[in-house]
């Protein structure tokens, strides 16, 4: 991971957004927010707040989240989509979760 950069990793989805926050010292937070324009502003701004650095979102590509990313880059926000294809999975991971993909994306930039 870069010096001084908050990686977050988002499973959006129609009325909810989990979401994993790496901080640069190794610390992770998780939550989930309403998927409305309102939350996410807030998230930002005490992400902003909070950030000692950079920030850095990502989240797996999916029908619900384009919108977030055209909303989070309009705040600053660098927000990759990342193409559930390219994540790397353990051969015997079959079962698919939120909680296991926010942390994943984070740990993965």
């Amino acid at each position: 991971m870069d010096e001084g950069t908050t990686h977050v990793g988002m499973g959006v989805h129609k009325r909810t957004i989990a979401v994993s926050v790496r901080q640069p010292d190794g610390g992770c937070d998780e939550g989930t927010i309403p998927h409305e324009t309102r939350a996410v502003n807030r998230l930002v701004r005490t992400w902003k707040r909070e950030a000692p650095g950079a920030l850095r979102c990502a989240y797996e590509a999916g029908p619900c989240g384009y919108g977030l990313q055209r909303d989070l880059q309009g705040q600053g926000v660098l927000c990759q989509v990342i193409a559930p294809s390219l994540i790397p999975r353990k051969p015997g991971e079959r079962i698919k979760t939120d909680r296991r993909d926010t942390r994943k994306l984070p740990e993965l930039f």
